[in-house]
């Protein structure tokens, strides 16, 4: 039975980190994976390098240069005639992608000196892990600590049920070898608003199909009303309190029905992509007696530190609470690891930024305005638009805005949130400030480099107080 002081389940973000550190801080490790890639080979990286994060980014990118240079380099003076979309060729580009970074973990591992292992793991009683082969073999490790980092599945949903042809999850929706003619979403989250928009700037009749009456109930509503009649001018079609009751696949098409509150409705769409949510992968991964609980939605149960019921069991990432983040994750990993290496690491969870990756991108972290109205929290908000930036009216890229909020009292930073080009940069620089426990005032009296996007936050914190700039203020002090 080979022995590890660290042994870590799922090479996903949360996982591959945790190894990676636990191997820097003298720990003898090892990381189990039974991923694969489409070449059929072992794939490190979890749902965020291989079908998640990184692929769809991709493709978010490459639609996006596709819609710059079909509407937008016109008022740059640049004409681009007879264009055409090679989508096999940007699902092969995504792919290459895919495969550079998934390899290159594999070369982390070397040279950090954790040792990978093939197959899927099962935590047994006392610290063992069980792995099973793909030829159904199975060997056992033992290890002083295990870091479960298993991640997270779709959600499915009995009213369409997934076939990864007609009708497909977040994972087909980055395989279409075509633009589909008309294409249905059901979910209007950040999942089915990233793939609605890839297919969507490349041609797509888009509906989106959302059983919850608010869009984006998680984003300051500001900015969730600036970013639906944003994604409206784009050509999603966004339907809100529509709930899906039905679904009927035939001669490759899809017919959708759904009540909108009023009414039973009927669409028929080429393709379908179910984006509900996801789910902790939780199934045949623990043994009824190694100590580790789940709660009533399949997480596993931990503390602040991610220590679970079980002595020397620790889980992190998409399968304990908290946002499905890769970022979140990899911290969580990081602490873990350096924890068990006896520092006393922990982890702000008041300050784990979230990002859409639409164009533009939304980005928050902190308390949204609903919520401090919620808990009586005394706040004051700045707000700067883009089109009064310099940089961006440069760029053509003048839409949104940056909101700031600050406590009434002592002027620290609460919030921040962004829509807008480059959003989910300029929010780490607030990320950052927060963390330090910065006022408005802080960034105010910061030097910002002209012209950039980012002075745009510098003048959000400004307006808190009414001393913005290049605004007219709402007040004055």
């Amino acid at each position: 039975m080979s022995k590890f002081d660290v042994v870590v389940i799922g090479s996903g973000p949360a996982g591959y980190v945790a190894a990676i550190r636990a191997a820097q801080m003298g720990l003898k490790t090892a990381c189990i994976e039974k991923g694969k890639g489409k070449n059929g080979k072992p794939a490190h990286g979890g749902t965020c390098l291989n079908v998640g994060c990184i692929p769809s980014k991709a493709l978010l990118d490459s639609s996006h240069k596709y819609v710059e240079a079909a509407h937008d380099f016109a008022a740059h003076g640049i004409t681009a005639k007879d264009l055409k979309i090679d989508v096999p060729a940007m699902i092969k580009r995504k792919d290459q992608v895919v495969t550079q970074l998934t390899g290159g973990i594999g070369g982390l591992f070397k040279a950090n000196g954790v040792t990978p292992i093939e197959g899927a793991g099962k935590l047994l009683a006392g610290k063992k892990v069980e792995v099973t082969k793909e030829d159904g073999s199975t060997e056992t490790l033992e290890a002083e600590n295990v870091i479960i980092a298993a991640g997270s599945l779709p959600v499915e949903i009995p009213p369409a049920p997934v076939d990864q042809d007609v009708i497909v999850d977040s994972t087909g929706a980055l395989e279409f070898q075509s633009v589909p003619k008309r294409l249905g979403v059901i979910g209007a989250g950040v999942i089915g608003l990233e793939l609605g928009s890839v297919w969507a700037r490349l041609g797509s009749e888009v509906v989106v199909l959302e059983a919850l009456p608010d869009f984006l109930p998680a984003v300051d509503q500001q900015i969730a009303k600036e970013a639906a009649k944003i994604y409206k001018k784009q050509g999603l079609d966004i339907r809100l309190g529509c709930r899906v009751m039905d679904s009927k696949v035939a001669k490759k098409k899809v017919t959708v029905k759904y009540n909108d509150g009023d009414k039973e409705q009927e669409e028929v769409f080429d393709k379908l992509i179910v984006a509900v949510g996801r789910r902790p992968q939780s199934q045949n991964l623990l043994s009824q007696d190694c100590g580790v609980n789940l709660d009533e939605r399949g997480f596993i149960f931990v503390n602040d530190y991610c220590e679970t019921d079980a002595p020397g069991v620790y889980a992190v990432g998409d399968i304990v609470r908290g946002p499905m983040l890769a970022h979140k994750g990899s911290e969580e990993g990081v602490m873990v690891a350096e924890r068990i290496a006896g520092k006393k690491t922990a982890m702000n969870y008041d300050v784990i930024p979230s990002v859409i990756y639409t164009h533009p991108e939304v980005a928050w972290v902190g308390k949204t305005e609903e919520q401090l109205k919620a808990d009586g929290v005394p706040y004051n908000v700045g707000v700067f638009p883009f089109v009064a930036s310099g940089r961006a009216l440069a760029a053509n890229d003048a839409s949104g805005m940056v909101k700031m909020i600050a406590h009434a009292e002592t002027d620290r930073i609460l919030g921040c949130h962004i829509i807008g080009a480059s959003a989910a940069d300029l929010v780490q620089q607030v990320v950052i400030a927060m963390e330090f426990g910065s006022s408005a005032e802080d960034i105010g009296l910061t030097v910002f480099g002209h012209p950039t996007l980012s002075e745009a936050v510098h003048e959000a914190a400004l307006a808190v107080a009414g001393h913005a700039i290049h605004i007219p203020n709402r007040k004055k002090r």
